[in-house]
C-alpha cells in the first residue's frame, strides 16, 4: 500500500472510473475527459497521485498550484475502502508536496449536502471560507 505520482498513460481509466463511481461529490465535467486531464498534468505531474495496493488504485487525488495558491480539484476513494486512512493519506502527500513548491494556502471545493465530504475536511484541519464561487465557461 502506497501514494505514488500518477501515470497517467496507465492509470487513467481507472482513475477515470473511480471519479465516476465517487457519488455526487466529485463532479464530472469536460475538463475531467481524458485530453484535458493530460493538458493539467503537464502543468502540475507531481500533483496528481494514487494510493495503490496490490496494483490496485484505492485512492486518487488530482491538485493544482498556480504559483500562488493551491487547490483540491478532486479526491476519491473506493466506496468500500473509506474511512481507512487513504484519503487523508493522499492529503498528507498533497500538502507535502504543495508546500515544497512554496504554497501557503489551498482551497477546495466541496458540493452543499456532502457532509461526509465536509467532515472529513474538517477533521483535517480545513476550515469553512464565507464566499461565494462564480465561474463561467469560455
Amino acid at each position: 500500500m502506497s501514494v505514488r505520482t500518477a501515470r497517467p498513460e496507465n492509470d487513467l481509466t481507472a482513475i477515470l472510473a473511480l471519479w465516476a463511481q465517487a457519488g455526487p461529490g466529485v463532479q464530472l465535467s469536460p475538463s475531467d475527459e481524458p485530453a484535458a486531464i493530460m493538458q493539467k498534468v503537464q502543468r502540475d505531474p507531481d500533483l496528481f497521485l494514487v494510493y495503490e495496493s496490490g496494483g490496485e488504485i484505492l485512492g486518487v487525488v488530482l491538485g493544482g498550484y498556480d504559483g500562488r495558491r493551491g487547490l483540491v480539484y478532486h479526491l476519491a476513494v473506493q466506496s468500500g475502502q473509506r474511512r481507512k486512512g487513504i484519503g487523508a493519506a493522499l492529503m498528507k502527500e498533497l500538502e507535502a508536496r504543495l508546500r515544497a513548491k512554496g504554497c501557503y494556502k489551498y482551497y477546495l471545493l466541496v458540493t452543499p449536502g456532502n457532509t461526509g465530504a465536509l467532515a472529513f475536511y474538517e477533521d483535517f484541519g480545513c476550515e469553512k471560507m464565507d464566499l461565494l464561487v462564480l465561474g463561467k465557461v469560455v
